[in-house]
């Protein structure tokens, strides 16, 4: 069996603040497979975005440490390289990231020809201006920017929103990196530019083989492009499997809560469903199950003790005493 493209090994990232030492993210293990995409998903505040920053190396360089676990892509661990080596090889080369909101990627005193070309001139992808031009023309075709020729001049501000994100996606591919970090890349488009990022998404995958990670709170765009979900809360992953198995059959009671606070077309409901209660401080973690303090089927063990993470099925895991079905 080949080795995966990433593989995230009890990984513990601590936020270290004055009010004290923030568990961000707390003992994760997640792996990602070439072609493939992976949704993490969870509420605000979960980890989703910390655990894309861990592996990306991009954490606040006065409080932000990675205290403990190991990042493999393509068999080197990424938590040994210095930062030279990082911004070198790595970052923008073989791990790139789509950010939430392309305004803060994008500098507004600089073209977008400029800003999109950055990416070879650092790397030395392509020497000289008229080159480097060529190589941002050719990529910003690929993300569906028309006749980008014209466009290389202009400034960020006079682009919609859905063509500014597919800017920042041509800057992430233009050293055709292995693996993709998408942080909540369509939460501030409409539903039809949505559907142009899942469709522009997929045939970047087909075309290289990329490896995606999908960062989202949205489970509807999770399920439309994702081949297995990861599920997030307080730091920890809490179930994990292939999409279908996780939209069907889920066996963590948040998993199932997050699922059944979507409304559904066509079926009539007096009121949504509502996660009760508030996440737990990530400061002081109880020492169980995170979700305990929300959970109807909590027993005095949920409280007590952190559950093992169990197979239910091959690729399909979960972290809680009392897993199935019947939780819903």
């Amino acid at each position: 069996m080949s080795q995966p493209l990433l593989r995230v090994e009890n990984l513990r990232t601590h936020l270290f603040l004055k009010r004290g030492v923030v568990r961000a993210v707390d003992g994760v293990n997640l792996h990602v497979d070439a072609g493939e995409t992976l949704g993490v998903v969870g509420e605000s505040g979960s980890g989703k975005s910390m655990t894309s920053l861990s592996i990306m190396r991009l954490l606040p360089k006065q409080s932000g440490r990675i205290v403990e676990g190991s990042i493999w892509v393509d068999g080197i661990d990424l938590t040994t390289l210095s930062e030279e080596e990082m911004a070198r090889d790595w970052r923008g080369r073989r791990v790139s990231m789509v950010s939430q909101d392309p305004m803060t990627s994008l500098n507004p005193v600089f073209t977008v020809g400029d800003q999109v070309g950055a990416p070879f001139r650092y790397h030395r992808l392509a020497q000289g201006a008229r080159a480097v031009r060529a190589a941002a023309v050719k990529v910003l075709r690929r993300v569906r920017i028309p006749s980008p020729e014209k466009r290389l001049d202009d400034y960020p501000h006079q682009f919609s929103g859905g063509m500014r994100q597919r800017v920042v996606a041509a800057m992430a591919i233009a050293c055709a990196p292995r693996l993709l970090i998408a942080d909540e890349p369509t939460s501030n488009l409409d539903v039809t530019i949505q559907v142009q990022m899942i469709e522009l998404f997929r045939e970047l995958q087909r075309d290289s083989a990329l490896g995606i990670i999908l960062i989202t709170h949205d489970l509807g765009v999770a399920a439309s492009i994702c081949n297995r979900v990861a599920v997030m809360y307080a730091g920890r992953v809490v179930e994990v499997g292939d999409v279908r198995t996780i939209y069907r059959n889920a066996a963590h009671p948040y998993t199932q809560a997050l699922l059944n606070a979507i409304p559904h077309l066509g079926q009539k409901r007096k009121r949504l469903h509502a996660i009760g209660g508030q996440p737990p401080s990530l400061i002081d973690p109880p020492v169980g199950c995170r979700f305990a303090a929300r959970c109807a089927r909590r027993t005095a063990q949920c409280e007590a003790q952190y559950p093992p993470e169990v197979e239910l099925a091959p690729g399909h895991k979960v972290a809680c005493w009392l897993p199935g079905p019947e939780a819903r």
